[in-house]
């Protein structure tokens, strides 16, 4: 009689890792509002950001893989806020209901400097909390180099000795100069830096950044 109880724990244990990591990415989107970000640019990131929620191979990849998403904005060495915290959009509605909020979302700092290094120290502090996913990532946007704060190397090895991964998306102006600070600097090894001609290009580089970080977790190609 006893053999029934011990099977059900024995099923029990097998069947509890994959619901207690269901989830496939933790992906947290730090957004550059610095003082180098126009309104209208802003506006192009907020907008640019919600609409690519709202694609349908994100929307595919969010939903099937549960994935979870926040966001924080950051400019100064002392600026960095969270402005949408973690959550796991169970469906359609609620996914379209963050990208909603996203949009609406004001401006957090106006007139501050760049400092990505506490940007990233914010951000991994965020992931400290995070929900248990298979993944974590980090994607950062920006369009300078920094001015103020510290030095980047040390946010960059505590992401790798973390296992999260960091992920950059750079807005030129002039040159290649902030894709190459993302790439030496702000990337982990195992990440990506895409880059977005002006902000006008962000949008674009933003929808085409969540697909490859978030359809190649699901097993498939890189999409078009």
């Amino acid at each position: 009689m006893a053999r029934l109880p011990l099977l059900a724990l024995a099923l029990a244990c097998l069947s509890w890792p994959a619901s207690a990591r269901a989830c496939d990415t933790a992906l947290l989107l730090a957004m550059d509002v610095s003082n180098s970000v126009d309104e209208a640019e802003y506006r192009l990131q907020v907008d640019g950001l919600a609409d690519a929620l709202e694609d349908p191979v994100v929307i595919e990849a969010v939903l099937t893989g549960q994935v979870a998403l926040a966001v924080l904005q950051w400019s100064d060495s002392s600026q960095q806020r969270v402005t949408s915290d973690w959550r796991q959009p169970p469906d359609h509605a609620a996914l379209s209901r963050l990208a909603a909020e996203i949009r609406a979302t004001p401006r957090a700092f106006v007139m501050g400097g760049t400092a990505p290094a506490e940007a990233l120290s914010a951000a991994l502090h965020l992931m400290e909390r995070a929900p248990d996913c298979h993944r974590r990532v980090i994607d950062v946007s920006g369009d300078g180099t920094p001015n103020d704060g510290g030095d980047v190397g040390g946010p960059q090895r505590r992401a790798e000795a973390m296992g999260v991964t960091i992920n950059g998306l750079a807005i030129e102006s002039l040159g290649l100069a902030i894709t190459g600070f993302y790439r030496s600097r702000v990337a982990t090894r195992d990440g990506f830096v895409l880059t977005a001609r002006g902000h006008r290009e962000y949008p674009e580089a933003i929808r085409m950044k969540l697909r490859r970080e978030l359809v190649r977790v699901m097993g498939r190609a890189d999409p078009p």
